[in-house]
């Protein structure tokens, strides 16, 4: 029988989710199941400020939110790299990461980013642009870029291979492995959560 989002098989799925969480790493609080971000593909080599979207469709050498491009030949797009979590009801975790775009691509989505209408767009080829702590090197990972409609970022499905983060992406993580992950990045929760 379920008891709502965050199951009945591990009780500390409810905990983490329904209590705010200090975390003596980071000192700030936590109330949940949080995503964790990648600020820039790996290969960027510019400042870490921020322009905004719009210098995609003018810019040589820029980093938004969402969009970067390197010395006017590599293109960019922020992605979110979905991870189901074992012993939940459909719940996921989100890392947001960074693909890469061939440039045809890359215009087709930032000249259609403020229409919010992109559901019907790719999928389009990728090298994951990132390396996640925790796994041996995740940089250049083939992927597939699934746009999405309503301005919300795409989908990155990892293609096939023995790599541990294309396993988990395929198979789930339990919540061991989400508090080892959170960890990994300064936010240790185990202390509060576990037993």
């Amino acid at each position: 029988m379920s008891t709502g989002l965050f199951g009945s098989l591990d009780p500390r799925w409810r905990r983490l989710q329904g209590h705010e969480v200090h975390c003596a790493s980071c000192g700030q609080k936590h109330a949940g199941i949080f995503d964790l971000a990648c600020a820039m593909p790996e290969h960027w080599n510019g400042s870490e400020d921020y322009v905004p979207n719009a210098e995609a469709l003018s810019s040589r050498h820029f980093l938004s939110e969402d969009f970067c491009i390197r010395d006017g030949s590599d293109f960019f797009v922020r992605c979110v790299l979905d991870i189901p979590l074992i012993g939940t009801d459909g719940a996921s975790f989100g890392y947001g990461v960074w693909s890469t775009l061939s440039e045809k691509n890359f215009r087709l989505y930032t000249e259609s980013f403020d229409s919010g209408n992109q559901g019907d767009l790719g999928p389009w080829f990728g090298w994951f642009s990132n390396r996640l702590k925790g796994y041996p090197d995740t940089l250049n990972l083939k992927c597939q870029v699934r746009p999405r409609s309503n301005r919300r970022r795409p989908l990155i499905e990892l293609e096939a291979t023995d790599h541990p983060l294309v396993a988990e992406q395929r198979e789930g993580i339990g919540v061991d492995r989400l508090l080892a992950i959170y960890a990994l990045h300064g936010h240790d929760l185990r202390p509060a959560i576990l037993d």
